[in-house]
């Protein structure tokens, strides 16, 4: 297919291109898995706000560059960087600017199509689940791995976290486990898995579904091109759904612990490598999440969380372990979910702090 206008400059390591009635936006940082940096989300936010304008553009295509990622995520060298020399509120604009583009995605007002393969990640995410149709490759790595790093759900996961089926979202916020593109329909992260053919050629597929509204788009797909997708995590529903339906993050481990079955004792270790402040910010931020059901007031409540957890030394100590330096072995502090201030959390997750 050919390109009727002018890419855009790739400076912004974002593409844009139009191809008749399609447009077609790429992140270019393959080298870095294609991590968001604020420029990045500067381009992507005008780019996708003028072609939502453009009455020559009826379809969108938002894909990632490169074999190894869709999107891994916002850049961690740019949050260790703010959180350890007093950039905090710099870096708080840049989460709202880009939870801002998160809510733009999912109220585009043009069929704007996702295809999510390899990495994706946290921002990656953000961009790849809101949008109207959402692709998924079935090799595809996903999830919301903030936990490890001192960090909390954002970008709207806690809210696609809490419409999964059960309490599965609560164990992937507070585990930070990841899940594959295989299993992205069953837990509410995709429309399709589609197949690798269509997958490596999507935008030479996409002129017979121009003109077609965003459902009637999905549908087609999954007819066409649709791959099978997994149900294998419906074998831990049962124990999942006991353990995580608890009141509170010290009763989901106290449960978990008593349970014999392999997976949920994996499940404890995973949850007691992650920050304490992190699994409680998490398991908050996803419960408050389910009962509001509304994505804008997800994306708020996760900015007020992530300000407050700017400012503990878990998220510095975090990135350090296991970015930076690598050594895996981070000190949290506190150390222990006990010793956690769980009122105070909850309360931050509500809206009712002080």
């Amino acid at each position: 297919m050919q390109s009727t206008g002018t890419p855009a400059a790739t400076a912004t390591n974002v593409v844009s291109k139009v191809y008749g009635p399609i447009g077609h936006i790429e992140l270019d940082r393959p080298a870095k898995l294609n991590a968001l940096t604020l420029q990045m989300l500067t381009e992507l936010t005008r780019v996708l706000k003028l072609w939502a304008k453009d009455p020559a553009i009826s379809l969108v295509l938002l894909t990632g560059r490169g074999e190894r990622a869709f999107c891994a995520g916002g850049d961690i060298a740019d949050f260790h960087r703010a959180v350890t020399t007093g950039a905090h509120q710099e870096f708080i604009d840049l989460l709202s600017m880009e939870f801002d583009l998160d809510y733009l995605v999912s109220t585009y007002p043009k069929p704007l199509i996702t295809l999510a393969h390899g990495i994706t990640m946290g921002g990656g995410v953000g961009l790849a689940s809101h949008a109207p149709v959402r692709l998924v490759t079935q090799s595809a790595t996903m999830g919301m791995p903030e936990a490890k790093i001192g960090y909390t759900p954002d970008v709207g996961g806690s809210h696609l976290l809490a419409n999964t089926p059960g309490y599965f979202g609560e164990y992937f916020a507070m585990s930070a486990a990841s899940f594959t593109g295989a299993d992205a329909v069953y837990l509410g992260f995709a429309d399709v898995i589609v197949n690798d053919t269509f997958a490596e050629n999507i935008l030479d597929e996409l002129d017979e579904f121009v003109g077609l509204s965003a459902g009637e788009i999905i549908s087609a797909i999954e007819v066409l091109h649709g791959a099978p997708e997994s149900y294998a995590l419906e074998l831990s529903q049962g124990w999942v759904d006991h353990a995580f339906s608890a009141d509170s993050p010290q009763e989901v481990l106290e449960r978990l612990e008593k349970m014999v079955h392999p997976a949920a004792q994996q499940a404890a270790q995973l949850i007691l490598a992650n920050s304490p402040s992190s699994i409680t910010s998490a398991f908050y931020t996803v419960r408050q999440a389910r009962t509001e059901q509304d994505l804008r007031s997800a994306l708020d409540r996760e900015l007020r969380m992530a300000e407050h957890l700017m400012h503990l030394p878990d998220l510095a100590e975090g990135i350090r372990a296991q970015v930076i330096d690598k050594d895996r072995n981070p000190r949290w502090s506190p150390a222990s979910i006990s010793d956690v201030d769980q009122q105070a959390l909850r309360s931050l997750a509500e809206g009712t702090e002080l």
